[in-house]
């Protein structure tokens, strides 16, 4: 097995960034008071809107909860057990698919005028989004670790109920809820075994 050591040498970036965004970063479970600033939110978006989606389609929808009345609406329908890491974070992030992506399609894919009309079924357009809003999510959680901040994502929450509470006006999907911020006391899990690279790598 080749050492990280050899393996970090073997990529462009410096070591430290590859630390900073992969080796070293963590799932926060608990956060510091340190405010997020929206300029912040902002040059975390400006990284993630570069993620490649499939026609350019740019799915991803999110809904920045940073007000106490906000996350009131919020936590009932979180999970009990990420309840109260959501309620201790400076800043929670709804991600969502967009399933009417397409409308933008004239802006985002203007080579192809009819692009549009590609989309017209709206079940297939939901899978559609989903898949490409998830390569997003996979970026805004890179985004927010490049910003010097932790990242606590999680998929136990009422989706449905989300959605209801906070998309009723449109067709926005929820995927993942994001706590951002500084960490807190205790953030961390004890690290968890990875695969390593003959479990999960076949060359053909």
């Amino acid at each position: 097995m080749t050492s990280t050591a050899s393996l970090a040498d073997a990529l462009h970036v410096p070591q430290d960034v590859q630390d900073l965004l992969f080796r070293q970063a963590r799932t926060a479970n608990s956060f510091s008071d340190e405010p997020v600033s929206e300029e912040q939110i902002q040059a975390i978006y400006d990284l993630v809107k570069w993620a490649p989606t499939s026609m350019n389609t740019q799915p991803l929808r999110a809904l920045v909860i940073r007000t106490e009345e906000g996350k009131q609406r919020l936590l009932p329908h979180m999970s009990e057990g990420n309840r109260a890491k959501t309620a201790s974070a400076p800043v929670t992030v709804v991600l969502a698919a967009d399933t009417d992506f397409h409308e933008n399609l004239p802006k985002t894919f203007p080579h192809k005028p009819d692009a549009k009309d590609l989309f017209a079924d709206e079940t297939g357009r939901e899978g559609f989004a989903r898949l490409n809003s998830l390569l997003q999510v996979g970026y805004f959680i890179i985004g927010v670790r490049a910003a010097g901040l932790a990242a606590g994502p999680m998929t136990g929450f009422d989706a449905a109920g989300v959605d209801k509470e906070f998309f009723a006006d449109r067709n926005w999907k929820s995927l993942v809820v994001v706590n951002v911020g500084k960490p807190g006391e205790n953030p961390w899990f004890d690290r968890l075994p990875r695969l390593d690279y003959d479990e999960v790598v076949e060359t053909v």
